[in-house]
């Protein structure tokens, strides 16, 4: 591969735009598989993980990686007829595609992130709530013992990660292979970025119950309380009784937005 502008290379990268898929794919997946590697062998207790890069963006904030327990195993180790597990599966490390812009001490601080999610699976540690996205004190000290410093974020927790400068030095092989593998960055995704999809507003009937249910589907006909016998019908000022404290951003929350696990 030559970094030449030739008839088959973007310019100025030195990717062959016409080589295989695998040509240009896998030695980003590899690099990235060689980061975890190396973050085993100085923590053994991490695991060892099936690791994939795709989209991070396109539905909600931003996600630079997450970790899922136990979600690969090969056809015959699925399940056995009376349905108990047949072998051990393998967790999942997912990195987003956008995020390999912020450099590669950033990309492994993302890995460091999500081996500190792979810990406490491990070790039983309960370290996030509110379906992943609340990093709770448990995860920070995870975090901190893997050498990544971690910051208290009003949404998510302890889960905005950084790299301090000596994790840097003790990781100083493994970036420079990052920075020389990585040098593709996917595209960030925007479209409905930020929108959020209105509830279906609240209809009354004569007893004050409630329900929530669309005008058109009022509209079609009339819907009756079971209680009172009068028809529901939307108020001119419905109250939202949706859009809580626990509402608010999607998964990964395991997501920082670095799962934000």
């Amino acid at each position: 591969m030559t970094s030449s502008a030739g008839a088959g290379n973007e310019k100025g990268t030195g990717i062959d735009a016409h080589a295989s898929t695998a040509g240009i794919s896998a030695p980003m997946v590899a690099v990235l598989e060689g980061a975890w590697a190396a973050i085993r062998s100085r923590h053994p207790e991490v695991p060892a993980v099936v690791l994939i890069v795709g989209a991070g963006s396109g539905s909600g904030a931003l996600r630079l990686g997450h970790f899922a327990a136990m979600r690969w195993s090969t056809p015959a180790q699925s399940e056995t007829a009376d349905g108990a597990a047949a072998a051990e599966r393998l967790p999942e490390v997912f990195v987003g595609g956008e995020g390999l812009a912020r450099g590669p001490a950033e990309v492994l601080a993302t890995l460091l992130h999500e081996a500190a999610h792979a810990l406490a699976h491990v070790r039983g540690v309960k370290d996030t709530s509110r379906q992943g996205r609340w990093h709770n004190a448990r995860f920070k000290a995870l975090a901190e013992e893997l050498g990544i410093e971690v910051t208290k974020d009003a949404k998510i927790g302890w889960s905005p990660t950084s790299i301090p400068t000596a994790t840097r030095e003790a990781y100083a092989s493994t970036i420079e292979e990052l920075g020389a593998a990585l040098r593709l960055i996917r595209a960030v995704e925007v479209s409905g970025e930020g929108r959020k999809s209105k509830p279906a507003p609240s209809a009354v009937c004569g007893c004050d119950r409630k329900i929530r249910v669309s005008k058109s589907v009022l509209a079609a006909g009339p819907i009756l309380c079971g209680a009172c016998g009068t028809k529901f019908a939307i108020a001119d000022a419905a109250i939202d009784e949706g859009n809580g404290a626990g509402d608010g951003e999607g998964l990964d929350g395991a997501a920082e937005a670095q799962d934000a696990a």
